[in-house]
C-alpha cells in the first residue's frame, strides 16, 4: 500500500522503553481491561487477569510518553495512518455539520502500560480506551498478526488501526453506549458494535486517497489483505484455533464472513450510514 509520502500528524505518544506504573490492588481497571482482552481477540478474561497480576497485580497509573512523531518506520506508519483517518473523518463529520475530534493519542508501548481503563497488556492486542480516548498498540502485535492469524502486509496493519479508530468514532457518536453489559452471542450488541467498526475501517479505505491527495491509498490487492485480516480475527476462526470448536453463544465480534462482509460494505459504499449494524436485519 502507499503511505510513505503521507502526512504525519504527530499524534503519537511513544512509551516504548518505559516500565508500567501502578499502585494498590487490581481494581476495576484490571477488570475492564480483562473484558477488553476478551472483546478484542477472544482472550479468556481469567487469562488477562493473570497477566495483570503477573505485571504486579496493580491498578494502572497514567503515564506520559514522548509526544509527536517518531524516527522509526514502525512508528511513522502508525502516525501516517492515524493522520489519514483524521483527515477522512474530519471531512465526513463536516459534511454533516459536525466537528470531529481525533483521539487524544495513539499510544505505542512495550508489553504493559497504564491506561484510563486500567493496566494495558500487549496480550490483549490493540484496543481503544473510551475513558481517555486513546488507542493502545504494542508494535510486536504485527508479528502475531502474521504468525498467529496469517494476516500479512501493511494493509492488514492499517485495517487494525482503522478499526480501533472506528471505535473512537463510535464513542463520539454515542454508538458505544448501545452495547449492553455482558453482551455476547451471534446477534448481540457487542457483535454489532464490532462489525460497525469493521465497516468504518472500510469507509476510511474508500476515502483515504482523496483525503490525502493520493499519498495514502490501498489498491485492490491491499484491500484483499485487509479483508483477510478481518477474516482472521472472526470469532469462529479464533475459537476454533484456540479451543478446537466454535461456540456462537460466546461471540463478541462476529464471524469471519461477517467481518469480511461489513469491511467490504464500508469500502464499496464509502458511507457511514451504510454501517448501521444496530438496525441491520442481517449481520
Amino acid at each position: 500500500m502507499r503511505w510513505q509520502g503521507g502526512r504525519r500528524g504527530g499524534n503519537i505518544e511513544d512509551r516504548r522503553g518505559m516500565s508500567a506504573a501502578g499502585v494498590g490492588g487490581i481494581g476495576l481497571g484490571g477488570v475492564v481491561l480483562a473484558l477488553i482482552g476478551y472483546f478484542v481477540f477472544g482472550i479468556d478474561p481469567s487469562t488477562t487477569m493473570s497477566v495483570v497480576n503477573g505485571a504486579g497485580g496493580q491498578q494502572a497509573q497514567q503515564q506520559d510518553g514522548v509526544r509527536g512523531t517518531t524516527q522509526d518506520q514502525g512508528g511513522q506508519f502508525v502516525d501516517v495512518i492515524e493522520q489519514s483517518t483524521t483527515d477522512v473523518w474530519t471531512q465526513i463529520f463536516a459534511a454533516e455539520g459536525q466537528r470531529y475530534r481525533r483521539p487524544a493519542a495513539i499510544v505505542i508501548y512495550d508489553q504493559a502500560t497504564g491506561t484510563g481503563c486500567g493496566m494495558g497488556q500487549s496480550a490483549m492486542g490493540p484496543f481503544y480506551c473510551p475513558a481517555d480516548q486513546k488507542v493502545y498498540l504494542d508494535l510486536a502485535f504485527w508479528q502475531e498478526l502474521e504468525s498467529r492469524f496469517g494476516a500479512k502486509g501493511e494493509a492488514a496493519r492499517a485495517y487494525v488501526i482503522a478499526h480501533e479508530i472506528g471505535h473512537h468514532v463510535q464513542n463520539l457518536t454515542g454508538a458505544t453506549r448501545q452495547v449492553e453489559r455482558g453482551s455476547r452471542g451471534v446477534d448481540s450488541s457487542a457483535v454489532r458494535l464490532e462489525l460497525q467498526a469493521d465497516c468504518y475501517a472500510g469507509v476510511w479505505v474508500a476515502h483515504a486517497p482523496a483525503a490525502s491527495g493520493g499519498q495514502v491509498s490501498l489498491d485492490p490487492a491491499d484491500i484483499e489483505d485487509g479483508i483477510r485480516a478481518a477474516a482472521a480475527v472472526g470469532d469462529d476462526a479464533i475459537q476454533k484455533q484456540a479451543q478446537g470448536r466454535v461456540m456462537p453463544d460466546a461471540f463478541t465480534h462476529g464471524t469471519s464472513e461477517q467481518r469480511m462482509r461489513w469491511f467490504r460494505i464500508g469500502v464499496e459504499k464509502g458511507d457511514p450510514a451504510a454501517c448501521d449494524t444496530f438496525r441491520a436485519g442481517r449481520l
